[in-house]
């Protein structure tokens, strides 16, 4: 996965990246502790499917300003995400309990879960 350029990120305001397990434990006790829904991409560098649906994702992260997202790259984050057997996988959170997940791409599914989560 390519990292943002920092005037990448600004217009993504919507949207965090977990940089260490320890940026991830810092987000998760955030979503948990927060009413916001968050969504968390969990992806790889080496995965072309991540590479693929990653613009789709920063794109749904300007148009859900309601939802918190979240990118993890599971080689920077390796001890907090040991639970993840596929990338991509998408979990969402409602009230700060995780109500969903989806496994691999398609962006009009990923668009339909943001929808039924705002």
């Amino acid at each position: 996965m390519r990292k943002q350029e920092p005037e990448e990120a600004n217009r993504n305001v919507n949207m965090e990246t977990a940089t260490s397990d320890q940026s991830l434990i810092t987000i998760l006790d955030d979503i948990k502790s927060s009413k916001l829904p968050a969504v968390i991409n969990y992806g790889a560098s080496w995965c072309g499917v991540c590479s693929q649906t990653f613009p789709a994702f920063q794109e749904l992260s300007s148009s859900f300003k309601r939802i918190k997202f979240v990118y993890a790259d599971i080689d920077e984050c390796p001890e907090t995400t040991l639970h993840i057997r596929y990338t991509p996988t998408f979990q969402f959170y409602r009230d700060g309990e995780k109500v969903d997940e989806m496994f691999g791409a398609g962006e009009e599914r990923l668009h339909d879960r943001l929808w039924l989560l705002s």
